[in-house]
């Protein structure tokens, strides 16, 4: 069994994370008598699965989705861990292409000098700034409320 401390020094995922995995039940704890948390070593393997999950680009609920396909009666294997991960790959190459393309068109968009908001796919997906209205929204929408830009305007980003 493994403290919450534990579990986060070796998976190098936060305690902050691990509770909150807890309560979305993507994780569970046994708690001791004194009603500290201990994970079983298995848990391990959970956690990494998420981690994976997420850096290829499932949500939480997804992840969520996936690891109630594991059988409750006994520890996953490997077989159970491959059976789920084998069907990441059509997402992997999806959004490999999609990096690759964003790669492959940032000079020739940054050298366009277009700066249309209303077709650049960029700097304005799906027309986000148009749903606002016409005309410098993210500047009218900051000198109305005096708090400075809109939080969705481009100019603030980092």
């Amino acid at each position: 069994m493994l403290t919450i401390g534990d579990l986060a020094r070796r998976s190098g995922v936060a305690t902050s994370a691990l509770r909150y995995y807890e309560e979305l039940g993507l994780i569970q704890a046994e708690r001791n008598q004194s009603g500290h948390r201990r994970y079983l070593l298995a848990t391990l393997r959970r956690v990494a699965f998420i981690v994976f999950a997420q850096r290829v680009g499932l949500t939480l609920e997804e992840v969520g989705r996936e690891l109630a396909k594991l059988p409750n009666n006994r520890v996953p294997e490997r077989a159970d861990w491959a059976q789920l991960s084998s069907t990441w790959t059509q997402r992997i190459d999806d959004r490999i292409a999609e990096l690759q393309k964003m790669r492959a068109g940032m000079t020739q968009c940054i050298g366009c000098g277009c700066l249309s908001f209303d077709h650049c796919k960029f700097a304005n997906p799906d027309d986000r700034a148009g749903l606002r209205g016409s005309g410098p929204r993210y500047w009218l929408d900051a000198e109305s409320t005096r708090d400075g830009p809109a939080p969705d305007c481009p100019g603030t980003a980092v």
